[in-house]
């Protein structure tokens, strides 16, 4: 039996990260677990670009700092424990201001890893240019023209010019 307990201390977390630090500083990794919840840190005016979450809601609850959500019904401000809700099939985009951003994402656990293309028609063709572009300057080190995948948690990266992992917010690099 599974006793509850404290998990992480997140003030504590948050003033162990150097301002410039970015993605996913603690991620929920509880065996038999039914959730998923990340620690995000976003540096001064870092954005997470524009996606649709197709598969769960999230619910996003700043801490630190402040920014700004941008959705297809406008803008909100993210404030220091104003709590978010992002249903899913929405798209979001969100920009940290000037003091950085740190916020926790809670969402339902989501199956296994699977790869698949996300539900915005123009992923093939952007995948497909990305892999005639990768293909054309290819310096012989192996790389193809697969979509990228997260470091931290091995999920697909939806499009060549995200560079924040839509999944647990890890900073994409290459």
């Amino acid at each position: 039996m599974t006793e509850a307990r404290l998990l992480a201390d997140l003030d504590w977390m948050l003033a162990q990260c150097a301002p410039s630090s970015a993605g996913a500083v603690w991620r929920l990794q509880e065996p038999e677990r039914q959730l998923d919840a990340n620690l995000v840190r976003l540096p001064a005016d870092e954005r997470i670009e524009l996606h649709r979450e197709p598969d769960v809601d999230v619910l996003l609850l700043p801490l630190i700092g402040g920014g700004t959500l941008h959705t297809d019904a406008g803008q909100e401000p993210l404030v220091p424990h104003a709590l978010m809700w992002l249903p899913r099939g929405s798209r979001r985009a969100l920009v940290a201001g000037p003091e950085g951003l740190a916020y926790v994402t809670v969402h339902r656990r989501r199956a296994g890893l699977s790869i698949r293309l996300a539900g915005d028609p123009e992923v093939p063709q952007r995948l497909e240019a990305s892999g005639r572009e990768r293909a054309a300057h290819r310096d012989g080190s192996g790389a193809s023209g697969l979509p990228r995948l997260c470091p931290r948690c091995g999920a697909p990266g939806e499009a060549a010019v995200d560079r924040t992992c839509s999944n647990c917010g890890a900073v994409l690099t290459g």
